[in-house]
């Protein structure tokens, strides 16, 4: 099974890190649900290597698993739009950096 992802782990993991220093949860979990999307069809298609195993279960986990993933990337692409992120850096905007610094 061949997938084609829109953002690297490094990608997704500066969303992570931004949204860590910046106390802005959100799209950071967005990030992090399409990294356990990711591990769950990488486990999957490890189980069909097994041949003790159903390989028909594990196929229509890994399925559904990334087609949960691309909902999470569309889900992904339209926050990094509506809030104006930089989509060369991943950068959090100065105007969500500002809303977090002021809530302290």
């Amino acid at each position: 099974m061949s997938v084609t992802h829109r953002f690297t782990n490094d990608q997704l993991e500066k969303v992570i890190d931004e949204g860590m220093i910046y106390m802005c949860a959100c799209p950071a979990q967005v990030a992090q649900s399409i990294r356990s999307l990711r591990d769950l069809q990488s486990y999957q298609l490890s189980c069909l290597t097994d041949p003790g195993n159903d390989a028909t279960v594990h196929q229509e986990i890994a399925k559904a698993a990334y087609a949960a993933e691309c909902i999470m990337e569309d889900c992904m692409d339209k926050i990094l739009e509506i809030e104006k992120w930089d989509r060369a850096t991943l950068t959090m905007p100065a105007h969500l950096r500002q809303r977090q610094a002021d809530g302290i």
